[in-house]
Parts: C-alpha cells; structure tokens; sequence
C-alpha cells in the first residue's frame, strides 16, 4: 500500500518585501579551490552575526566537478540586503574579489515578492541560470548596482562598495 503524501504550504502574507537571493562561487583553476576553501568561514562567521534582516541562510552544492558551491538567503526586504552588502565583511569580499577573483567565478540570482528580478555575473567560463537563455549585458551604467537592475527606485542608504568603473 502507498504512503499518504502530506502536503504543506506556507503563508508569506507576513513578509510582503520578501527577497530571495542565490548565490554562487564557482572554482575556474586550482588557484580556485584555495579561494573557495578561505572563503567559507567568513560566510559562516557573517551569518552567525544575524545581520539584520536575514530571515534563513542555506548552503547549496551545484556541483563537485568543477567545484560550484552556494547559498540561498532570505532577507526581509531588499533595503536590508543592500545594507548588509554595502557593509564589511561583503564590501571587502566584494572589493578584493574585483581586484583579483583567486581562480574563482562569482553569481548572484535575487528574486522579489513585490516582483521582478535580477542577476550578476563575473568571470564564469561557462553560463549559469538566467545567463544561458537570457541576453547578455554589461553591468554598467543601469544595469551596474541590484538596485538599477531591479529598477527599485531611491537612494541606498549606503555607497556602492567598488566605483562603477572597476
């Protein structure tokens, strides 16, 4: 006799300024792995300081060959995700990864309950989600911060972490 599926839903009536963002570090040369294995206790030590508006972090795997490894987050709304990645520790992640990304490929995928989407992509040999049936772009200009991408209106709250021309 088959088991009976239980079947559950959720009310997210609570959180209409939701945003869910993946992430993604993807290894490009041996240098890469180094990079990838320095990097995960930061993640974690970040996470442990319950920033502000960081409903749930979760840890995904992409794939073992090559090495591409990610998180899911839910923020509370995009005001507080921008905060927190205009803030130290993601700025400086941020800004040492444009001057040198360490043999690594770096993602990011955020989707929004009030609607819309967008997505960065650097230094990844080959497309991953909205990349590989989406026109491309570069990320100048309009398209430069999430904010511009997700065409959210006003001001951050904080400096961009690294100048548009980097």
């Amino acid at each position: 006799m088959a088991a009976k599926v239980t079947r559950t839903t959720v009310d997210l009536a609570p959180f209409p300024n939701l945003v869910v963002i993946y992430l993604g570090m993807r290894v490009n040369s041996l240098r890469g792995l180094g990079t990838l294995l320095r990097f995960g206790p930061g993640i974690q030590a970040s996470v442990d300081a319950k920033p502000d508006g960081l409903l749930l972090h979760e840890n995904l795997l992409f794939s073992l060959f090559p090495p591409h490894v990610g998180m899911r987050q839910y923020w509370r709304d995009f005001e507080s995700l921008e905060t927190w990645s205009r803030s130290v520790p993601h700025q400086s992640w941020w800004q040492n990864f444009l001057r040198d990304p360490g043999g690594t490929g770096f993602w990011h995928e955020t989707y929004f309950m009030s609607g819309g989407m967008e997505a960065i992509y650097d230094d990844l040999p080959a497309p991953v989600g909205f990349l590989r049936f989406a026109p491309h772009r570069p990320a100048r200009g309009a398209m430069f911060s999430a904010r511009k991408r997700a065409g959210i209106g006003g001001d951050p709250a904080r400096p961009a972490p690294v100048p548009e021309d980097n």
